[in-house]
């Protein structure tokens, strides 16, 4: 059986927070899930909002735009990926 070093590579690496996204991303991520959160406990917990929960679930307006701009971002960042890199491979083709 063959036995593998891991070394740097090995799961801690995975959590590590050294040049990671993930703590700039925290700071945006979590009061948007806060106040989401709290705006559902609202809705739930209060009787003159049920009607507003019905409306939003019948009528698909909170995914539609959710997914609309979800989208329009996705194409957006993958259309300026595509111009890098095609401004790239042409130069270095000069």
């Amino acid at each position: 059986m063959i036995r593998y070093h891991a070394g740097k590579w090995g799961i801690r690496f995975a959590f590590s927070l050294q040049g990671s996204v993930f703590p700039k991303a925290l700071v945006w991520a979590l009061p948007c899930a806060m106040l989401s959160a709290l705006i559902n406990a609202a809705i739930f917990s209060n009787a003159d909002f049920r009607h507003l929960k019905d409306w939003i679930s019948a009528n698909g307006v909170g995914l539609g735009g959710f997914y609309f701009v979800l989208g329009f971002l996705i194409v957006f960042r993958s259309q300026n990926a595509y111009s890098r890199w095609w401004e790239g491979g042409s130069l270095i083709h000069q």
